[in-house]
């Protein structure tokens, strides 16, 4: 067993857990018929509407993301069943990587606040994942 993998493998399964429950409830308190203004015509309603639905799609394209890498992960970690391992791990490592890079310019880029960087600190897992896994790919 590759217990740094191991462990990235571990917190991948529980942000994906943490996804399907606590993100999906937050996810449908935004939903428009729930806090939409009463001035919005029927077409904005509409519209909105649709942009909602498009953020809950692509919100379970996370979730399936989560999913499929901690079953890489643990095949890494736990198994021989994929070949190179090493190089499979360093490409694991560089997309948690990108994640957190792109989570980082997307909070640049919508101008948040200092804090919110803390509060959204998704980046961070993603950055310790990505770290967790190179360090178990170097012994692979």
């Amino acid at each position: 067993m590759n217990y740094p993998i191991a462990a990235a493998c571990g917190l991948t399964l529980l942000a994906f857990l943490a996804h399907m429950t606590g993100g999906i409830r937050e996810s449908l308190s935004i939903r428009p018929g729930k806090v939409a203004p009463a001035s919005f015509d029927r077409d904005q309603l509409v519209r909105l509407n649709r942009n909602w639905v498009q953020s809950m799609c692509a919100f379970q394209l996370v979730s399936i993301d989560l999913l499929a890498l901690a079953g890489i992960l643990y095949l890494l970690g736990f198994t021989d069943l994929l070949a190179p391992k090493a190089l499979i791990g360093f490409a694991v490592a560089g997309w948690y990587f990108l994640w957190g890079c792109v989570w980082l310019v997307q909070l640049a880029a919508l101008r948040q606040k200092p804090k919110e960087y803390l509060f959204l600190g998704h980046w961070a897992f993603w950055f310790v994942c990505a770290g967790l896994i190179y360090w178990g790919s170097l012994s692979l």
